[in-house]
């Protein structure tokens, strides 16, 4: 940690530790990585390229005792989510808190166009908790409800932000790790529900083939810093909405 209340060589419990949730109250972290010019991925498309060990501590380190990990359809497609599984080593801290065993995947997917028979879906010990719109794709939504899926239909034609959360929170996921894509961290943003921000600078030039557009902020949103550590080149801070 270079900057931040615990200067000096971390461990990895240090760094659980220096991402602390808190204990009232649901918690929304956004988590991405970027490099020097801004991209968020390699030329693969995959951000695992512009990633790195330091990184990926981090990750870990966050998801340790999230509820759930929300992310796009978009996302999951791209990157191959694997199963979300019980970590030995934290079960008693998460029984302790009351927590389910392992993190809940929790899919934004309009469509219903998802890898069902990935790991994803097929391996991971909560059932995932699929978040789409009040009238999706017949077919799409017949294999949904046929795979190991928790299905959940917005009242309209998109899945908005505050309808995400408050259904995660409704079944006691109050801690959320969201993982994007970049229409829905923008869509969590817009809507006020982004706590605090977990960004890793890559010490890399990517190029911004895979920028992907958005409808944008309608105004500037700030956070404040808290910590940044760093080791191997990348730079990884904690920000936090005053």
């Amino acid at each position: 940690m270079i900057f931040g209340p615990d200067r000096g060589e971390l461990d990895d419990d240090a760094v659980a530790a220096a991402y602390p949730w808190p204990d009232a109250g649901p918690w929304v972290r956004a988590m991405m990585v970027t490099t020097l010019d801004g991209a968020p991925a390699g030329p693969d498309g995959l951000s695992g390229s512009i990633s790195g060990d330091a990184d990926r501590g981090v990750f870990d380190a966050v998801r340790r005792h999230a509820d759930a990990v929300l992310v796009g359809a978009g996302t999951i497609r791209a990157e191959g989510y694997g199963a979300q599984t019980a970590k030995p080593a934290d079960a008693a801290a998460r029984a302790a808190q009351g927590q389910r065993p392992a993190t809940v995947p929790a899919i934004v997917s309009p469509s219903l166009d998802l890898p069902w028979d990935s790991e994803l879906f097929t391996g991971s010990d909560e059932v995932p908790i699929v978040l789409t719109v009040a009238d999706p794709p017949a077919d799409a939504l017949a294999r949904a409800r046929a795979a190991r899926a928790d299905v959940r239909r917005a009242e309209g034609d998109d899945v908005p932000a505050r309808w995400i959360l408050d259904t995660l929170v409704a079944e006691g996921l109050r801690r959320v790790v969201c993982e994007g894509g970049p229409r829905l961290l923008e869509s969590m943003t817009r809507a006020g529900l982004v706590d605090e921000a977990d960004i890793t600078v890559s010490p890399a030039f990517a190029g911004l083939a895979h920028v992907n557009a958005t409808d944008g902020l309608d105004e500037i949103r700030t956070f404040d810093l808290v910590h940044v550590l760093t080791a191997d080149g990348f730079l990884m801070g904690r920000y936090v909405r005053p």
